[in-house]
């Protein structure tokens, strides 16, 4: 259970440890293990979570498990079993703490890096594979798994989330403790689009039940975020009318306090939220990119340390919650959830071309079946030829 709730005027964090950026950052997970119990912001809110031990470990268990089928798909792209990936290494706590935060009517709307997000919603995650491989469009039931497409084009599901939020409220969904409501995220570099604005300005005016959830991991593609902000990111919420806090995106559970108390403000008809995980992408943009072009490795040496997962196994070990046995489990399980993983990649069937055509409309189309048919005639030309 996460505990903060939102005061009227609320203002950014003005805490954080001493790897806080300026202006601070909620953190309740020290990188060297310290769990700091609480923490209050500027404006008076409390954030502080409430887990068991095995809910603890049941975290850390998620955080290695979604490492380690990242490092999976990155070993199969590059041996050209995947035709792109776009790893989420160093951002695993960003990813499950506000993952774990949604409750089980709340919708999310993910770009194409979430797949923290998706396994913590109990989707197969050798869904995205498929995606990526070129298979399919990515087969898991949106409403069935309250977890929408991936998205590709930068920035636009922030659109369809706040569409959807308002749907919410018009079907008269929020309001009270039970009632729905909607993430979408976005990175750094999304910000400067005009579509992420629009949906602001929308979710503001309309009182949208909506968490903007920015995963800054510092660079859109090879533009550092100087190029994308003058001003921390979270300060933006302002100019639309409703409150921004910036996180240590590392720390697991501030992720997961600060994302269930503004979903919970949301669902309750107090709005949206911005929140920005302050974070770092420690591998490339996606396979096709190349980091050391555009970043110094000291850099990257220095997020080592902040590394999200760590912290949290020296938090097990310091508040003896967990052992070596119990370590050697979670690593093991990965292990063989991944290479389970590779077999059932590796044994995908190549579609059929003509294939395409079957799910354009729920129930085709004289159209489609003209486009259907010439395709296929088309195709046999070829068949002898060589080509």
């Amino acid at each position: 259970m996460a505990k903060g709730e939102r005061k009227a005027g609320a203002v950014p964090p003005s805490g954080g440890g001493t790897d806080a950026p300026a202006g601070g950052f909620v953190q309740l997970l020290t990188p060297d293990g310290e769990h700091l119990g609480s923490v209050t912001t500027a404006d008076g809110t409390t954030y502080s979570v409430d887990f068991t031990d095995e809910e603890y470990r049941g975290l850390y268990r998620d955080l290695v498990t979604v490492r380690r089928l990242d490092a999976e798909a990155t070993a199969l792209q590059r041996q050209g079993e995947l035709g792109l990936w776009a790893s989420l290494l160093g951002q695993e706590a960003a990813q499950v703490g506000s993952g774990r935060a949604l409750r089980p009517q709340d919708m999310a709307f993910p770009t194409y890096r979430e797949h923290g997000v998706l396994y913590c919603r109990g989707i197969d995650p050798i869904m995205p594979f498929g995606l990526f491989r070129g298979v399919d469009q990515g087969g898991w039931d949106a409403n069935e798994h309250k977890f929408n497409s991936y998205t590709i084009v930068i920035g636009s599901q922030t659109l369809h989330a706040t569409g959807y939020a308002m749907g919410v409220t018009m079907d008269g969904k929020t309001g009270s403790p039970d009632g729905e409501a909607v993430i979408a995220y976005f990175g750094d570099g999304a910000t400067s689009q005009g579509e992420v604005n629009e949906s602001f300005v929308w979710s503001g005016v309309f009182n949208a039940p909506i968490v903007f959830f920015c995963q800054n991991n510092q660079y859109a593609i090879s533009e550092p975020l100087e190029r994308q902000t003058r001003i921390p990111l979270y300060n933006r919420a302002a100019g639309y009318g409703f409150p921004g806090i910036r996180i240590d995106g590392n720390d697991v559970l501030a992720s997961y306090a600060v994302t269930r108390a503004a979903l919970d403000n949301a669902r309750n008809g107090q709005g949206p939220t911005l929140i920005e995980a302050y974070t770092y992408r420690m591998g490339a943009h996606t396979s096709s990119d190349d980091p050391t072009r555009y970043r110094i490795a000291s850099e990257v040496e220095s997020w080592k340390a902040k590394d999200p997962i760590a912290r949290v196994k020296a938090f097990l070990t310091k508040q003896k919650l967990a052992g070596d046995d119990f370590f050697a489990e979670v690593d093991e399980g990965a292990k063989q959830l991944a290479l389970s993983l590779r077999e059932r990649v590796l044994a995908m069937p190549d579609p059929q071309p003509v294939t395409m055509f079957d799910h354009v409309y729920p129930n085709g189309s004289p159209e489609l079946d003209e486009q259907r048919q010439a395709f296929t005639e088309y195709h046999a030309s070829f068949e002898g030829s060589g080509h």
